[in-house]
């Protein structure tokens, strides 16, 4: 009978605790990375008013008391070995450190960088992790700071995390957003999921999902630009069975795209299919180019 180590359990418990502190606290995105990703556990996007823009920090995440052992001025010291600081120093991504303490439920947090990395009297590094710095609502002006590029590198971000779901649509699948708008809030609260479409009378499978809060923010200019590698349609097998007629509300914000049911006075639901535009298919002939050379452009 095999049994899992402890410390594979408390490293799990250690990415889940994070998971939820980037999604619930700062409501941003979290991706969890292959384990052959050298000395990166995960990705947190930056939400910013329901806007997903490829502003993304790499975490390394370590989890367990044994992290905070050795105290340091206001905060512990984390000792990474030099090839990982070789590494995080020239990653493409901005790099945070996250540890959990499994007593206080809490993650801590610190970025890697020249000015945040300090010298050992036997050439190595230290980190010094701040008590003050939790992972948590607190900490999102400072990681959405960390988190800024160039707009030109943001974009192609956002593509290539975009990029699985362009295949998919080459390939075949029909993709849709399913949109839920909490119209009488005014945070704009609201969730927008993207999913396929199998034809096979259930709903959607899920790809991916987010809560969004767009203040006065129109969904109509958000969800645009979210995909904006593709065209959006109504989806019409669920259009089709809509009672138009039974809808209270204006559709003049959407314009030819409105929801197709309203529950309970509160909640606009849309399904919207996504169909590759021209951006979307230059950036896969790009990809082709950039993974196997010009020999793979033709078809």
């Amino acid at each position: 009978m095999m049994h899992r180590k402890p410390s594979a359990r408390t490293a799990g418990i250690g990415v889940t605790r994070t998971r939820l502190a980037v999604e619930d606290e700062l409501d941003w995105v979290f991706r969890e990375q292959p384990t052959e990703d050298f000395g990166i556990d995960a990705h947190a996007e930056v939400v910013d008013a329901g806007r997903v823009r490829g502003r993304l920090l790499a975490l390394q995440i370590k989890s367990g008391s044994s992290w905070f052992r050795e105290r340091g001025q206001d905060g512990w010291w984390f000792r990474p070995d030099p090839e990982h600081v070789r590494y995080w120093t020239n990653h493409s991504l901005p790099v945070a450190v996250v540890l959990y303490h499994p007593e206080r439920r809490r993650c801590y947090w610190q970025l890697v960088n020249r000015e945040t990395l300090t010298r050992t009297s036997r050439g190595g590094w230290k980190l010094l992790v701040p008590e003050a710095q939790v992972l948590g609502e607190g900490a999102r002006a400072a990681l959405s700071r960390a988190a800024e590029g160039d707009p030109y590198r943001l974009r192609v971000r956002e593509l290539q995390l975009s990029l699985p779901w362009m295949k998919m649509l080459m390939a075949g699948e029909r993709l849709v957003i399913d949109i839920e708008e909490w119209v009488n809030k005014t945070s704009g609260r609201g969730r927008i999921t993207l999913g396929v479409d199998h034809e096979d009378g259930n709903e959607p499978e899920q790809l991916a999902g987010w809560t969004v809060f767009l203040g006065l923010s129109s969904y109509a200019e958000v969800v645009p630009e979210l995909f904006a590698w593709a065209d959006l349609s109504l989806h019409a097998e669920t259009y089709e069975n809509a009672e138009y007629d039974d809808y209270p509300y204006s559709r003049d914000d959407w314009g030819a795209l409105y929801p197709y049911r309203n529950g309970a006075g509160e909640v606009d639901f849309y399904r919207l299919e996504l169909t590759l535009n021209d951006l979307g298919r230059a950036f896969l002939l790009a990809d082709r180019f950039a993974t196997a050379g010009s020999r793979q452009l033709t078809v």
